[in-house]
């Protein structure tokens, strides 16, 4: 019978079990015995109640055993809450030789990922009966054998263990032979037949005996052996070993063919009573397909691949015969020693495929179980993954590693990772085994929108189209998905007391500004609006910019006349102008204003049309109407001028004024002149007759004129106070003597006052010329004193003068 810690090393010990833990956590032992041979679907013991939950909890929290591809011989009931078989089990399969049968298991809770060892012990039992490996065995005698000559018979195998194993040999019944049964050093029991009486070929030629074998279990099992003695003639000496027993130690990768001992035995005789033939007395099937035996030679040899992982122990029994039929034997011991040629094994028991940007440090990722089927150094292995990554590895239960979170990650910089981990063991040379892991970093909402630019402007012109677009925003969000898409929009807010969305709408996916109404510069010249982006995450985050809409001016208001301005009592307005005027002498001042600006607004003046051109000049720039040349005895008295002005606009825009100055040093010389122009004979009354009649239909026509223009004027007066009250510019109110200025334009607004003295007698009357001063009206009641009216034509200009004097008789002293 072979030890049973030879058949340890022999069969080696089969561990079932797949790891599964929470990172983080310990590991609790939990054990079990059973007896072998139980029906499937036997109870083993009661998870639930030794792990302390309630048998519906198991499947809710994900028990489950963990399997690494080996048949599973427990199953997990989750109704009942215990541990069940799933198959047959014979220990004598799993554990051959081994004293105490052990299997272990790990069981996963997945909700916690945390793991339970079990222990399942297989008890034996009496389920094997004694068997020799021959049926038949032979054993040749001289029948010269001396009396005491002991001959070994086949030893019996029961794989059971304890007092089910192999208890005693028992020989059938005969006269010449008894048996005899010896204890070997491991432990085995060997029978040996024993010649008790000598042996007579002539009497009997041949014996049958029968060797039983006998357990001790309960009931006993046993097996038997038909043994044949042959009686030969004289040969008295057996072969003989040089040792007991062979050891010898081979690598797992030896050659196929391989010599690795040599046996010898040797007989005393001589001849062919000499000559000795080699045979395995007893190997197992294992070995007989990996070991050959020289019968002639005595040399053992390798015939198939050793595997220190499949076996690393073979034990055999070689037996020496002779002619004869004298026999020896000596046990051979081989050891097959391990070398590194399996590289480590890397399993996944727990994959995380994608986790949140914003995980905290230590979230665990994989779970990771180590093997490597080599023994020694070359069985140790360490794990490492590659440097620079925001990962670590840590050792945790048994074999088991857990990839986990070694800092919070950013999607933003790194969307994914591929994770190589490299297992390598401790053998010369070392073997690594590389696993690659896939890891994407889910996004998660924690950037806001950014736009382009730190603030935005744009310009338009006005009296744009309504719809027309604006301007564009953008802002860009580093997230992803629907954390990434951007929606615009305008935070509220008014110009004017008018909300700014009556007059910009902007798209909110695109971000395009649009104008609801045209814009009129003169009414505002920029629009500063706040255009919010906001994403779509949860919580939504934004962000904020600046927009400033500047409306560009175009030339859409022709220059307004601010003086000379048309009276209001409906008389014309007169310039006077002294006869001893020199050259560049003042006489009026044009001043317009242009709502517009820029370019737009610069005015330049020109004397478009004079009743005596090359007397009167007009400032370009400066709109001051001055004597050109001394004026002459025969310039007339009355001077009309029409002075242009026009801005710098494309195209140009212009309005014109028409002015009218009196020649005279002073009023009573006005009036002596009007005089002087009626004719003292009667000779002369037809023609003067025909010049008041002229003179009557002009003064109806220019009347008529007048008052058409008189109410042009108010109406545009009337217009423009409105335009001005709605710009905010106030020029309506503005006293005429002030600086006034208008959209960049500055004008000294002037009048020119004369005084006036008048007698009864028209012709001593005075008109004085002063130089010019700064007052509000051109003319007034006020400055004509007390005096009879003077009837001399129908001109308005000389009713202009007429209408002081008349007004001066009719105010009291």
């Amino acid at each position: 019978m072979i030890p049973a810690h030879l058949h340890l090393y022999c069969n080696g010990l089969v561990l079932l079990g797949v790891l599964g833990i929470l990172w983080g956590a310990g590991s609790t032992q939990i054990r079990y015995s059973v007896p072998e041979e139980l029906e499937k679907g036997s109870r083993v013991g009661n998870i639930s109640k030794d792990l302390g939950m309630e048998p519906q909890e198991l499947a809710k929290r994900g028990l489950r055993i963990v399997s690494r591809g080996r048949a599973q011989l427990f199953a997990l009931n989750t109704r009942s809450g215990t541990l069940v078989t799933a198959g047959r089990i014979d220990r004598e399969e799993l554990c051959t030789g081994a004293v105490k049968c052990q299997l272990n298991l790990e069981i996963l809770m997945e909700d916690k990922a945390k793991i339970y060892g079990v222990e399942v012990e297989v008890r034996d039992i009496n389920d094997n009966a004694p068997s020799f490996r021959e049926s038949e065995l032979e054993i040749k005698m001289s029948e010269h054998a001396a009396t005491g000559m002991r001959f070994p018979l086949p030893h019996a195998w029961d794989p059971d263990i304890g007092k089910n194993s192999l208890q005693s040999y028992e020989l059938s019944r005969n006269t010449h032979f008894s048996l005899e049964v010896q204890n070997g050093a491991d432990g085995n029991k060997y029978p040996e037949l024993v010649l008790e009486r000598a042996l007579d070929r002539e009497e009997k030629a041949a014996h049958q005996l029968v060797l039983t074998a006998c357990d001790g279990g309960d009931p006993a099992r046993s097996g038997t052996a038909r043994v044949r003695v042959t009686v030969l003639d004289a040969n008295d000496n057996a072969p003989a070993f040089a040792r007991s027993e062979y050891r010898v130690n081979v690598p797992e990768n030896v050659a196929v063919g391989t010599q690795l001992l040599l046996v010898n035995a040797t007989d005393p005789d001589e001849g062919a009573n000499a000559e000795v033939m080699y045979s395995f007395r007893y190997v197992d099937d294992k070995a007989k397909q990996l070991f050959q035996l020289d019968g002639n030679l005595g040399t053992i040899s390798t015939i198939g691949e050793l595997n220190h992982e499949e076996a690393g122990f073979y034990e055999m029994e070689v037996q020496a015969t002779d002619n004869a039929g004298y026999s020896a034997r000596a046990k051979v011991l081989i050891t097959v020693l391990d070398v590194n040629d399996n590289a480590p094994e890397v399993v996944i028991t727990s994959l995380t495929s994608s986790i949140l940007e914003n995980s905290p440090r230590g979230t665990l990722i994989a779970l990771l179980n180590i093997n490597d089927q080599d023994s020694g150094e070359n069985g140790q292995v360490f794990c490492t993954i590659q440097e620079n990554l925001p990962f670590k590895l840590d050792k945790s239960y048994g074999n088991y590693y857990s990839l986990v979170t070694d800092t919070v990650l950013d999607r933003e910089e790194v969307p994914s990772y591929n994770i190589t981990v490299a297992a390598t063991d401790r053998g010369s040379p070392p073997l690594t085994t590389e696993t690659h892991i896939s890891l994407n970093i889910a996004d998660a909402n924690d950037n806001p929108p950014v736009f382009l630019r730190a603030s935005y402007w744009a310009y338009i012109p006005e009296n744009n189209p309504r719809g027309a677009s604006i301007a564009s925003v953008s802002a860009h969000d580093p997230d992803c998905d629907k954390n990434a898409q951007v929606t615009y929009s305008m935070a509220e807010d008014s110009h004017q007391g008018v909300p700014l969305s009556s007059y910009v709408s902007i798209n909110s996916d695109t971000g395009v500004l649009y104008a609801l109404h045209s814009f009129d510069y003169e009414q505002f010249r920029d629009l500063r609006l706040q255009v919010t982006a906001r994403d779509n995450g949860d919580p939504p985050l934004s962000s904020n910019v600046s927009l400033i809409l500047f409306v560009l001016d175009q030339n859409d208001n022709a220059p307004e006349i601010l003086y000379p301005a048309l009276p209001t009592d409906g008389s014309t307005g007169v310039e006077l102008a002294p006869r001893s005027a020199e050259p560049g002498y003042l006489v009026t001042k044009v001043v317009a204003v242009d709502k517009d600006s820029g370019q737009n607004a610069w005015l330049s003046y020109r004397l478009l049309k004079a009743s005596e051109p090359g007397l009167f000049s007009v400032g370009l720039h400066t709109g001051e109407v001055r004597t050109a040349r001394a004026l002459l005895d025969r310039d007339a008295l009355k001077q009309s001028l029409v002075v242009a002005v026009q801005d710098h606009g494309q195209p140009p825009l212009s309005a014109t004024v028409t002015l009218t100055v009196a020649i005279a040093d002073s009023i009573p010389d006005v009036l002596a002149d009007l005089s002087s122009l009626e004719s003292p004979t009667n000779s002369e009354t037809s023609g003067l007759t025909l010049y008041l009649v002229t003179a009557v239909a002009a003064v109806s026509c220019v009347f008529l004129a007048f008052v058409i223009v008189l109410l042009a004027l108010r109406l545009r007066r009337w217009h423009s106070s409105r335009l001005l009250r709605a710009a905010g510019d106030g020029l309506a109110g503005v006293p005429v003597p002030q600086l006034v200025g208008v959209d960049g334009a500055r004008a000294f607004l002037q009048t020119y006052s004369h005084q006036v003295s008048l007698t009864a007698d028209s012709r001593t009357s005075q008109l004085i010329f002063p130089q010019p001063n700064y007052a509000d009206t051109l003319l007034s009641q006020e400055s004509c004193e007390k005096s009879e009216p003077l009837l001399l034509s129908g001109d308005p200009f000389i009713e202009n003068i007429l209408f002081c004097a008349w007004n001066k008789k009719k105010s009291p002293k």
